[in-house]
């Protein structure tokens, strides 16, 4: 039987503590970084469930995580005739859903056509789109009120107040940027199976919808969570447009909740952020074995 000698049992706890430096080296500090972030980034979450489950209706105490735990938040803003949380969650889920669906097909339209195809003013077109975005849509806000308010005039279906009139501004405003992003990601499709596809006969409409579409999935899951995400979010046009209660989306009616100085139900005003983010991460979780493909690709090739 053979046993270690003193002084190798003197050195092998020093060579077990070189070792765990040079794996914190290598890469121990990667998770120390990533535990962190991660501490950052759900905290705001729990701060924010914390406060929705206080039967309290306030903001006192909610230093203290999880110090009360109740539904009554919950009830109340589903209960509440004045504050019919079900229909802006329905109206928000309608046009975000509409908006992000048309923003993807009207995005790849025009993405195809400035990849594969030459025309008068194409590069002259690809630089206003990007020029164009530079300008927040908040400085469109009074000119957007007036425009929609005398099309109203002639068409009120599409006027102030009504979803399709908020549906198509927002499709106005998306499609620059969204149809740049495509752009880069449809010039990694090799023109070639263009090319062997007209040998065989096929138009533009037919490579675009049965092969084009199927090779740019990945960028057109990103482009439909982010136009769904930025909807579901947008306050400003939509306060100016829908002004009537039951035509509101989840941002505009929670507002309320919290606009009275003197009684901000911010209980009510969690709980409802709560639900209102579950189609989003739904949404997410289903299109994320797309998002990282559609976010980078794109980028390999101008």
């Amino acid at each position: 039987m053979s046993t270690a000698s003193p002084a190798t049992d003197a050195h092998a706890p020093a060579a077990r503590r070189r070792t765990l430096g040079a794996w914190f080296a290598d890469t121990g500090w990667r998770h120390l970084v990533a535990i962190v972030v991660s501490v950052f980034a759900l905290f705001p979450l729990l701060y924010v469930v914390s406060a929705s489950l206080n039967p309290k209706g306030t903001l006192t105490g909610s230093n203290q995580l999880f110090s009360a735990i109740g539904i009554d938040s919950y009830v109340r803003i589903l209960s509440d005739p004045q504050n019919p949380y079900g229909t802006w969650f329905l109206n928000t889920l309608l046009i975000a859903v509409v908006t992000g669906a048309v923003t993807v097909f009207i995005g790849a339209c025009a993405a195809y056509a400035f990849s594969r195809m030459r025309f008068a003013g194409r590069r002259v077109g690809l630089v206003t789109i990007v020029v164009v975005q530079m300008f927040p849509q908040l400085l469109a806000v009074v000119a957007i009120f007036l425009l929609m308010s005398t099309l109203g005039d002639w068409f009120p279906a599409i006027g102030l107040n009504t979803h399709t009139g908020l549906i198509l501004v927002y499709l106005g405003g998306a499609l620059g940027v969204n149809t740049y992003l495509m752009y880069g990601f449809f010039n990694t499709i090799p023109k070639e199976i263009d090319e062997a596809a007209r040998i065989d006969g096929a138009g533009h409409a037919r490579i675009f919808f049965t092969i084009i579409l199927r090779l740019v999935a990945p960028i057109l899951a990103v482009v439909g969570l982010l136009s769904f995400i930025g909807t579901v979010n947008e306050y400003v046009i939509a306060s100016v447009m829908l002004v009537d209660v039951d035509q509101q989306t989840l941002v505009v009616g929670l507002t309320k909740l919290v606009a009275n100085p003197r009684y901000a139900d911010w209980s009510a005003f969690s709980a409802g952020a709560v639900m209102a983010a579950i189609p989003v991460m739904i949404l997410f979780l289903f299109l994320q074995k797309y998002i990282v493909g559609g976010l980078t690709a794109g980028a390999t090739k101008g």
